[in-house]
């Protein structure tokens, strides 16, 4: 359709000649075939659609259309150069094959060794940046000796950098700089370049309007028919449309390109600006008003789940939810939670006889992706914290999937709770933002931030929530790999309330792994208020169901108390396990006077929380139950997630 459309231009019937058609046509089609990666990725970035199905076709069609947009405009560029001969072009087109298969054979060679003498973890040394920008401008003066422009040598450069530390290290160099002065500079020189006044009387506004219809149309309904027929939803199909119509960087420089060479006049410029202009305006309103995530998932909700209801806690008297597949979101600071949460998992798993399709995780590695930007994903190996979890769950006989959230630290918490939602889990457990130091025998802060992060899962998590103190307990033995020597000695403390009945459900089921010792503490007070019979007699008739059930290995202790004092001593006194398993929160009335006796550091973890971190040194999972809430996060944002089998 671009090329049709260039016939409405008065390049084609200037004077200037046949020479000058098929470049015009070429930079044309070119022009209005295009989508900006860059922009687009961004865009998906900031709408939290990156790693999403859509996002993952998008982008994907996006790198290979721009690659031909490249090669392309490579060739109208050897077209639009000295018309003397027909030996030119085609001088120009073979010394620029050879040039790119020279890139694809030397320059992998030559950043796989200095890769290797960049050890990840460590500063890139000056030098070797200094060499790979070198590199850039060999290969873009080259391909500016050969009669190409030389933007497409850095191009070429760029689509072989190899992934990884190193070329985050490149981009942190010199992000700042383009960026912040040299891309702003680059927009400035294409606006002082475009001249609107240019466009005058009806048939140049005619040709406007042509164009802007020409572009949408052709990408939208072609991308639409591609996806239908690729099996794609309707709605789905309009989304990936839209957002194949974006325009941006790569055709401005197409566009100046032309207008350098004389392709492109000062009118033809500036429809094609303005164009793109205004193509990519209109991206982020309609994606918006097509795409909505909450929609998706209740509808595929109501598919897959016509009469099963997803399970969001570990407690269910529902006998199908019971029989359900155990789903669990396992999110990792850094490489010092994986131990903990591997034994943790490993007595999630239950007996020797379940399999792998009754028990799956779920694991994220909470870091800082998104940039300005929004590529850094796509330079990234795969996660070696992610990789070392997923091995250490594999030997134990654990299905697990690794998922990475696109997001900075301060939204982070939505992906979490996205990720949740979409996958349908029971239970997240977060690692507690401050890691214990055997050495020294106290925590040290590993970044404030994390505290907010779970701060706000508790707030708006779609199912059951736990955060992992590890002290040692769950640290030990680091070298145990084989589940045949793995033991556990887990202790519950239960005070009565739906958060003690979820920390307690999840307590048996680590208790039906063979090596899993559980005991159940269940404290009550001598005294019971009218307020509380109803929740008295709940406890009473779980405490007695789960008696008749409990495995052989599981033992019962009761303790009555009288004052906040006797119920810190049996604290105490059943602190001497790998893990104590509590709730957030408790009804009864010496819980409640915790916050007012001592200074609450940690609201996160609640009063009895506090009071273990306080008065012992045992690790200890404190957990917050599900319960039904007014639409919180999880309904108004898009699943940022890329799962990886």
């Amino acid at each position: 359709m671009g090329v049709v459309t260039s016939f409405a231009f008065p390049e084609i019937s200037s004077t200037s000649g046949d020479d000058n058609i098929a470049p015009f046509i070429i930079f044309m089609g070119v022009a209005l075939s295009l989508t900006a990666f860059g922009v687009l990725a961004r865009i998906l970035a900031e709408l939290k659609l990156l790693t999403t199905d859509l996002g993952r076709i998008s982008i994907s069609s996006a790198a290979i259309t721009d690659v031909s947009a490249w090669i392309l405009l490579a060739l109208a560029i050897s077209l639009s150069g000295d018309r003397s001969s027909l030996l030119v072009p085609l001088w120009v087109l073979l010394s620029g094959t050879a040039f790119v298969i020279a890139c694809f054979i030397i320059a992998p060679l030559i950043f796989k060794l200095i890769s290797r003498r960049c050890p990840e973890g460590e500063p890139i040394s000056e030098k070797y940046v200094c060499l790979a920008l070198c590199a850039v401008l060999v290969a873009g003066f080259a391909t500016d000796a050969i009669g190409i422009h030389a933007i497409f040598g850095a191009f070429v450069i760029g689509v072989l950098f190899p992934k990884g530390h190193f070329a985050d290290a490149i981009v942190e160099k010199i992000e700042d700089l383009v960026m912040g002065l040299l891309l702003p500079l680059y927009f400035v020189m294409s606006g002082l370049e475009t001249d609107i006044t240019t466009i005058h009387g009806l048939k140049s506004w005619g040709r406007l309007a042509l164009v802007i219809v020409t572009a949408c149309f052709g990408k939208i309904v072609g991308t639409v028919s591609a996806a239908l027929l690729s099996k794609v939803g309707l709605r789905d199909s309009l989304v990936l449309g839209v957002l194949m119509n974006t325009r941006g960087l790569v055709e401005l420089i197409v566009l100046n390109i032309g207008k350098d060479r004389k392709v492109l006049s000062d009118q033809t410029f500036a429809i094609m600006v303005l164009m793109a202009i205004f193509t990519t305006f209109i991206t982020t309103p309609l994606v918006m008003a097509l795409y909505k995530p909450s929609e998706t998932t209740q509808t595929q909700d109501n598919d897959s789940y016509k009469n099963l209801k997803r399970r969001r806690k570990i407690e269910s008297d529902r006998e199908e939810e019971q029989t359900q597949q155990l789903k669990v979101l396992i999110c990792l600071q850094s490489g010092r939670d994986i131990n903990p949460m591997v034994k943790l998992i490993e007595a999630s798993r239950g007996g020797r006889n379940q399999t792998k399709e009754s028990f799956c995780v779920y694991v994220m590695h909470l870091t800082q992706k998104a940039t300005r930007n929004g590529l850094s994903f796509w330079n990234k190996k795969r996660d070696n914290v992610v990789f070392a979890f997923e091995a250490s769950c594999n030997v134990r006989n654990v299905s697990v999937r690794s998922v990475t959230a696109i997001s900075p630290l301060l939204t982070v918490h939505e992906d979490i709770c996205s990720s949740a939602d979409s996958k349908h889990a029971a239970f997240v457990i977060l690692p507690f933002h401050r890691q214990w130091s055997s050495m020294e025998q106290e925590f040290e802060t590993v970044r404030s931030e994390f505290q907010g992060i779970n701060k706000r899962v508790l707030e708006n998590s779609p199912c059951s929530v736990g955060i992992l103190v590890d002290r040692g307990g769950l640290s030990d033995n680091d070298s145990e790999v084989a589940s045949s020597s793995f033991s556990l000695s887990v202790n519950v403390l239960f005070f009565g309330g739906g958060d003690d009945r979820e920390a307690l459900a999840y307590g048996l089921r680590m208790a039906e792994h063979p090596e899993v010792k559980l005991t159940i503490v269940a404290i009550s007070g001598s005294e019971i208020s009218k307020s509380n019979i109803l929740e008295a007699q709940e406890t009473y008739r779980f405490l007695a169901a789960i008696k008749n059930k409990a495995a052989v290995s599981t033992r019962f202790e009761e303790r009555i108390v009288n004052s906040t004092g006797e119920a810190v001593k049996i604290i105490q006194e059943f602190c001497e396990c790998d893990i104590l398993l509590v709730g957030k929160s408790s009804e009864r009335p010496f819980v409640s006077k915790l916050p007012v006796m001592m200074k609450m550091d940690y609201p996160e973890l609640g009063p009895v929380g506090n009071l273990i971190l306080m008065c012992t040194s045992v690790s200890v999972l404190v957990v917050q139950q599900y319960t039904k809430r007014n639409p919180s996060v999880v309904g108004s944002v898009s699943v940022a997630v890329v799962e990886s089998p």
